[in-house]
């Protein structure tokens, strides 16, 4: 687990514009139980792939369509959060950082960390608004 002052300025890159902090298995359930669409955001202290993730799921709310709901949990800190969220992401494998669209509970986009690695932030955003184009 890490220290709640590391993860804070973290934490802040999404909830400062509007993520809602999912904590625990309940919040992430019900927050995936909304009809529309839901954008999960697993947020990670990863420098090579979360200091990306984090600004392209920002610059992806630029965009006529967007998610009805967007949400966030922390990988390595709200662990029973994380736990539930992943088990609605099945059949893909655990990764931080990840993003998945849900629509009406269902997974219809994934970007894993390997989606994320290595890519710069305006590239995540793009991924992400096609997805809103084609589900939201």
């Amino acid at each position: 687990m890490y220290p709640a002052e590391l993860v804070k300025p973290m934490r802040e890159d999404l909830t400062n514009v509007g993520f809602e902090e999912l904590l625990t298995a309940e919040a992430v359930e019900t927050a995936l139980a909304k009809t529309g669409t839901t954008l999960v955001v697993v947020n990670s202290v990863c420098g090579c792939a979360a200091a990306n993730a984090r600004p392209g799921a920002r610059m992806s709310l630029e965009n006529a369509k967007r998610p009805d709901n967007i949400a966030t949990v922390f990988a390595g800190v709200d662990k029973a959060a994380v736990d539930k969220a992943r088990s609605f992401m099945i059949p893909f494998p655990p990764s931080s950082p990840c993003m998945a669209l849900f629509k009406d509970g269902e997974l219809v986009h994934m970007l894993e960390r390997h989606h994320i690695e290595g890519r710069p932030a305006e590239l995540i955003a793009e991924n992400l608004r096609d997805a809103y184009d084609a589900h939201c």
